[in-house]
């Protein structure tokens, strides 16, 4: 029987966080902000039927088997050479033409009650997406506490090496999906002192630049995320190496994104060693949920990762994953608002 797409909540009384199995996607997440009042920070859409039509540019889902861009879609890994589709011309993006955001994963387990937490599994295959070997995965998400969401991410690959590089990729408005307002006036702190430059095709170069006396400098508390958004062209799409966050449970502090006007605070930690911060540039006019119009950096994502294009550049941490070896990746999201 074909796995159906459904949606489903995770609730614990203080948190509200509704996901579907299609492309393991958080469609809305309600936290309170300074008066208590619920919101819902993601962007998204009502239903999963535009989800399935391509409306949305990956909102709230996880994509893979690699994320972000492949030069030209090519890599050589074991002496074979890999052709992917070119879904993002001249690169791969996200996993290629039909990446995990784009399929139904089965309900292994969904578990109620004061830790809620629902289970995804899918069994990618040998060739799929022009990557090689069979590989099962599974994505946990669970409400750890009052205002906090956890996310694990894990992928076995059977009997080949392959790249594998998860990421997260929702669009956060702390001020509401339905505010009207641009994250610009957001505050960010991103704990990294370099980025790896892009090209033109927004492939990296392979160098790790110093982000101190540049536009990419977030290493400072209460930056504005529009203070200087006008040097780095349309916007932020670049890859943030997290090399100075301190660590608590085998993660390290990633970013503190802050609303000023609800005071409601995201702050990520993860075990990725990079972080895509994106500012949802290419967003125009999309109609989401309840009639909202969602424009130009009406949201910000925060995506952890392994470097985009680490399969082509050797001096980045390495993203192949060997049989019986295990990709963990986790992340984990605290939410607050002094």
């Amino acid at each position: 029987m074909a796995a159906v797409a459904k949606i489903f909540e995770l609730n614990n009384g203080s948190m509200q966080v509704k996901v579907s199995n299609y492309g393991c996607t958080i469609t809305s997440l309600f936290v309170p902000d300074k008066d208590g009042k619920l919101g819902d920070v993601v962007l998204g859409f009502d239903t999963i039927e535009p989800y399935q039509r391509g409306a949305a540019p990956y909102f709230g889902c996880i994509v893979g088997r690699v994320a972000n861009r492949i030069k030209e879609g090519k890599f050589t890994l074991n002496g074979t050479e890999y052709s992917l589709p070119i879904n993002k011309p001249p690169n791969s993006l996200h996993g290629g033409q039909k990446g995990f955001d784009k399929v139904i994963w089965e309900v292994a387990e969904y578990k109620q009650g004061d830790t809620p937490s629902i289970t995804f599994k899918y069994h990618s295959h040998d060739g799929e997406e022009g990557y090689p070997g069979d590989v099962s995965f599974t994505a946990t998400y669970t409400l750890t506490s009052k205002t906090t969401m956890r996310l694990d991410m894990e992928g076995i690959p059977k009997d080949k090496a392959t790249p594998i590089s998860l990421a997260q990729h929702t669009y956060w408005n702390l001020s509401g999906h339905n505010s009207g307002n641009s994250i610009l006036d957001h505050t960010i702190q991103i704990w990294a002192n370099h980025i790896t430059p892009v090209d033109q095709n927004i492939v990296p170069t392979g160098e790790i630049l110093a982000v101190k006396n540049t536009p990419f400098d977030f290493t400072a508390e209460n930056t504005k995320i529009g203070s200087r958004i006008q040097e780095v062209g349309i916007g932020y799409d670049h890859n943030y190496v997290l090399d100075c966050g301190e660590e608590k449970l085998g993660l390290k502090r990633a970013a503190k994104l802050v609303d000023p006007t609800s005071s409601r605070t995201l702050n990520l930690w993860t075990d990725a060693p990079g972080m895509q911060f994106y500012t949802a540039n290419y967003v125009n006019g999309i109609v989401g949920k309840g009639g909202a119009v969602y424009e130009k950096h009406g949201a910000a994502c925060l995506e952890t990762q392994g470097f985009p294009n680490a399969i082509n550049q050797p001096n980045f941490p390495s993203v192949v994953v060997q049989p019986g070896e295990k990709y963990k990746h986790t992340m984990l999201f605290e939410f607050s608002a002094e």
